[in-house]
């Protein structure tokens, strides 16, 4: 069988080479990894055997990848989904890369994921909101493509999951939190989430100085008025009453236990549920902004993490962080700790949608907390990490960006609502 050495380099993305030699690895051939001599390990160089007999093309391309690329962010988009076994998630990928290089491999797996599970995969209609204006392109990100895909992490956070650096945003408490807030619950209808209650007139330091250009500038921000925000994040039994009032899309839950965390939901999705849920409440439910959430997550701590700068079992749910922990699906929320204001799974669990526009970094962000949007916004943000993600996903400070129409597995969402 005629077989060919294919070499990639990437610049500034030191964990890219092993996702992807662990995608052809598994499809493909075995691969041989390492490290190119040169400054602070730059490059990397991975050597991958590609079989060109089979019916995958060649996957990769040679080439040096700047670090803000459209073609990184291809990569980062696979990579987030080259294990998943949700056709939805490659038909996503297709969906914002038709013509990408993984794109044969994408049709290959969803084509061999419904003759596997014809009835899962097949039932769930996606739900694709009418097309919206192209918005303006985001600064300092040459992304020519639509929709945008998510943005992964600078290298140096996933280089090295298990690691806890020192930290860089200002002075920082070294104390673990031990002591819960003063805060209150409270549930404004039957089918309603639980809500934690959080004091306004509150400042806090937000986004870090870390190694994540999306993470700078640590800035000071103001929480003027007080909110709720949900102690979990929504689960399937509150996704499906809302699907059962016709007011929201059926999602593929594999059988979820109703107390796990809903997923596969688009931003666009979770509009609907918040919607559906002021309707039916009759109080004024939206998603967190992304400062609220931060604040929220923080739990009234500065530490890289909640529970402090080191990473501990047992906080989070992720693939570092112990059990319960299962490579198919996160934990049912509540699994385990709450941050000092009684909110679980603010780390790890499911990606969360906040009602921000996704911004490359925080320059110009508004410190008053509320919502930072643009015209016509296509991408927004994410936080918090998801069970599929390392320790270092966990820090409190961790940002990311989706498309709004375009659903994930791992992402879903905690509502909120003003206390006025």
């Amino acid at each position: 069988m005629c077989r060919k050495l294919l070499i990639v380099c990437l610049f500034g993305v030191t964990s890219w080479t092993r996702a992807t030699a662990a995608i052809t690895a598994h499809e493909i051939g075995e691969p041989i990894t390492r490290v190119i001599p040169g400054a602070d390990n730059t490059y990397k160089e991975s050597l991958v055997p590609v079989d060109l007999d089979n019916r995958y093309p060649a996957l990769l391309l040679a080439g040096v990848l700047p670090k803000d690329s459209a073609e990184q962010y291809e990569l980062t988009f696979w990579e987030s989904i080259k294990d998943s076994t949700h056709a939805s998630d490659y038909e996503a990928y297709l969906q914002a890369y038709p013509k990408g290089r993984f794109a044969a491999l994408a049709r290959a797996r969803i084509e061999r994921l419904r003759v596997a599970a014809p009835k899962i995969e097949a039932a769930p209609e996606r739900v694709s909101p009418a097309p919206v204006p192209k918005a303006p392109q985001e600064r300092a990100r040459p992304v020519t493509k639509a929709p945008p895909e998510r943005a992964r992490p600078a290298p140096a956070k996933a280089s090295q999951e298990q690691a806890s650096p020192a930290p860089a945003t200002p002075p920082l408490s070294e104390k673990s939190p031990t002591v819960t807030a003063a805060v209150s619950e409270l549930k404004d209808c039957p089918t309603c989430p639980v809500l934690i209650k959080l004091p306004g007139r509150a400042s806090f330091m937000m986004g870090s100085n870390s190694d994540d250009p999306s993470e700078k500038p640590a800035h000071q921000v103001s929480i003027s008025a007080p909110f709720a925000i949900g102690k979990y994040e929504v689960s399937v039994e509150q996704w499906n009453a809302c699907a059962d009032a016709d007011a929201c899309p059926r999602v593929a839950t594999d059988n979820a236990a109703k107390n796990s965390p809903a997923r596969d939901v688009s931003w666009d999705n979770a509009q609907q549920y918040v919607n559906w849920l002021s309707k039916v409440s009759g109080k004024p439910y939206r998603l967190p902004t992304e400062a609220e959430w931060e604040y929220a997550a923080r739990g009234g701590t500065s530490t890289r993490y909640w529970w402090g700068e080191q990473m501990r079992t047992g906080n989070a749910n992720c693939k570092d962080c112990g059990q319960p922990w299962r490579q198919d699906g996160p934990a049912n929320v509540g699994s385990f700790a709450a941050n000092p204001y009684g909110l679980h799974d603010m780390s790890g669990s499911v990606w969360e949608w906040v009602s921000d526009c996704w911004h490359s970094s925080y320059k110009g962000a508004p410190s008053d907390g509320r919502t930072w949007d643009e015209p016509n916004c296509l991408v927004r943000v994410i936080r918090g990490g998801s069970w599929r993600e390392g320790a270092s996903y966990m820090a409190s400070s961790t940002r990311f960006k989706y498309a709004a129409s375009v659903r994930h597995s791992q992402n879903g969402f905690r509502v909120a609502r003003d206390l006025k």
